[in-house]
């Protein structure tokens, strides 16, 4: 899978931990990047419920201390969520471990493609690995493993940007029939405004 990707980095102030400088990468949506150290937590080994809450403190603090704007879409410039991770972003072939935390305080599973794609943009920015240089990306909850390597530079509106190819395994849950009727007077749906 390939995706454009752009970083960029800020101090904030979060709420009960104080001054901190996060990264904030866009690899599909928004994220805010900082190591779990900062926070006084480690990704590998510190409670779920700790993780989740102190990477909620931090997207709530973005959120009120920095506006984000969108190359493309002004629909699209939110922040999704915070990404804590173990702080390894020098390339090594060694895995990073990092936990995504998105939406309503909800945790990925896997190591998250869009958070793996603006990771691998951000490492890439400040020089830390090079193209076609793939990185292992651990998750902190199920250990799941993606690959990722940025493959191209590239332009997303006036950033500079980065084609990044991310791979992993993923497995089927589930199949969905939908079933529409003739006399169904809602067949084509609706919609309310």
């Amino acid at each position: 899978m390939h995706h454009r990707a752009v970083g960029a980095y800020l101090a904030i102030d979060v709420p009960g931990h104080g001054k901190m400088v996060v990264d904030i990468g866009y690899g599909g949506t928004y994220y805010a990047f900082l190591s779990a150290e900062q926070l006084g937590l480690d990704v590998c080994c510190s409670k779920t419920r700790d993780l989740v809450s102190a990477a909620s403190a931090v997207t709530e603090a973005v959120k009120k201390q920095f506006t984000l704007h969108h190359p493309e879409s002004e629909d699209l410039a939110f922040l999704y969520g915070t990404i804590l991770t173990d702080g390894k972003d020098a390339f090594s072939e060694e895995p990073t471990t990092n936990i995504c935390v998105f939406a309503d305080e909800q945790v990925d599973r896997s190591p998250t493609g869009s958070g793996v794609t603006a990771r691998i943009a951000l490492q890439y920015h400040k020089g830390l690995i090079q193209l076609d240089q793939t990185r292992t990306f651990r998750s902190s909850t199920t250990g799941s493993l993606f690959t990722g390597k940025a493959v191209k530079e590239a332009k997303f509106g006036d950033y500079n940007a980065v084609i990044v190819e991310v791979s992993g395994e993923a497995f089927y849950t589930g199949t969905a029939t939908f079933t529409v009727e003739e006399e169904d007077p809602l067949k084509y749906g609706f919609l309310f405004k």
